[in-house]
């Protein structure tokens, strides 16, 4: 069975979309075109560089989260210059370990730009601070006067999951300005919109998962103090737009799998909660598509 896909944000709570795709790689189902945001920009591109979940937890398994966190050399006390990089540079890690890796790992499969790729089957969503923008990527590109085929889809990956203040911005230089890009989630985390169009006709079904509650059973946010007010208008900016786009003939196609109880930055995971996610994910797939197909 054919079908369109798209795969939510949601940091290193992404463990739990591998299982999913588990559940629906052992349904016989395989992906035409894929979206994804973020964490799900990450387990899309994989998946069209030919990777199967188990390939996925494998190559997870060999690496220490941690080392993604790469920070900027230091010569000055460590909080002060924590600060200061937070301050000049817009986030507190460099952002380019997590691209080397996506990179090394997609150029395994020979898979370099999106011209190495079958037209329209990947697309990627960040967010385009400087123009109060979503960028879809590759369909964007041409926007900034940058050839779709010539442009690294793990740069696009990056783009992608440069979460605000933790990784720094990429910035998409043109002839005519610099455009700071930052983490898709910030203004489209589950962009199912992207197969959502009502005047044409299916070409094929469109199954997403997104990280999440149903929003009927969604958390309540509690707003005591400035930190969670914070948190609170981050987290509504996440989801609010695609709530717009999730009604119940969405809801249908949708594998929820709730993972509050994770942060999206929590690298410091361990292997224990990296095993319960994944768990979690296929469990939630394979009771959905029960019933699904």
């Amino acid at each position: 069975m054919y079908i369109d896909g798209v795969f939510s944000g949601g940091g290193i709570k992404g463990f739990a979309l591998i299982g999913a795709l588990q559940a629906i790689e052992e349904r016989g189902i395989v992906f035409r075109r894929i979206a994804g945001t973020s964490a799900g920009a990450i387990i899309s591109s994989f998946i069209m560089a030919g990777y199967t979940s188990d390939d996925m937890i494998e190559m997870m398994n060999e690496i220490d989260l941690e080392m993604f966190l790469d920070t900027r050399t230091k010569f000055l006390p460590s909080k002060l210059t924590k600060w200061l990089f937070l301050y000049w540079k817009l986030g507190l890690y460099r952002g380019e370990k997590l691209e080397k890796w996506v990179k090394e790992k997609l150029e395994a499969r020979g898979i370099r730009t999106f011209g190495d790729l079958p037209p329209h089957s990947l697309r990627i969503v960040a967010s385009d601070l400087t123009n109060g923008k979503i960028v879809v990527l590759p369909d964007d590109l041409e926007r900034y006067g940058i050839s779709p085929d010539t442009f690294s889809v793990a740069k696009a990956v990056r783009m992608s999951c440069s979460i605000p203040y933790f990784f720094e911005p990429v910035k998409l230089r043109t002839r005519k300005t610099t455009s700071i890009i930052v983490d898709g989630g910030v203004l489209s985390n589950f962009p199912i919109w992207l197969f959502d169009d009502d005047k044409r006709p299916k070409v094929r079904p469109v199954l997403g998962v997104k990280l999440s509650s149903k929003e009927e059973d969604g958390q309540v946010n509690h707003i005591t103090n400035a930190i969670e007010l914070f948190g609170a208008l981050f987290e509504t900016m996440k989801d609010a737009h695609d709530a717009r786009y999730i009604s119940r003939r969405h809801e249908k196609n949708i594998i929820f799998i709730p993972t509050d109880h994770v942060l999206a930055t929590e690298f410091v995971l361990t292997d224990k909660k990296k095993d319960e996610l994944i768990a979690l994910g296929k469990k939630r797939g394979t009771d959905f598509l029960k019933k699904w197909c």
